[in-house]
């Protein structure tokens, strides 16, 4: 059965950090495109973060730019998100997700095949 399981989310100070994680189980993600997506209260679900296969290409959203870092491990079937100078506005669920065909920046934009059940992040004082 495909799988994806985050971890890492939780309570952070402003200005703080945290690295989320997903683990992908029941299928290798080598050929897979990888994202981590966000949905705050009242809000709509927003791409925050997509990678290659390969890893070699990248997207982010203005809003995390120089401050989130995605990558992945093939080898442990992971990829993560590390998130720097955390602030309020970046408190929500956090998703992964992933995508069989198509490109980084596409999947940032209309989501993936399959997700995982997201874990929050909350940025308070």
């Amino acid at each position: 059965q495909l799988q994806l399981v985050e971890s890492g989310g939780g309570l952070v100070q402003p200005g703080g950090s945290l690295r989320l994680s997903c683990t992908a189980s029941g299928f290798t993600l080598d050929y897979y495109i990888g994202g981590w997506f966000r949905q705050a209260p009242g809000k709509e679900r927003e791409g925050v973060s997509c990678i290659s296969s390969s890893g070699g290409s990248t997207n982010y959203a203005d809003s995390v730019k120089g401050r989130f870092t995605i990558s992945r491990d093939n080898a442990k079937n992971t990829v993560y998100l590390q998130m720097n100078s955390l602030k309020p506005e970046d408190t929500a669920v956090y998703y992964c997700a992933v995508k069989r065909f198509g490109t980084s920046q596409a999947m940032c934009v209309i989501g993936g095949d399959y997700w995982g059940q997201g874990t929050q992040v909350t940025v308070s004082s």
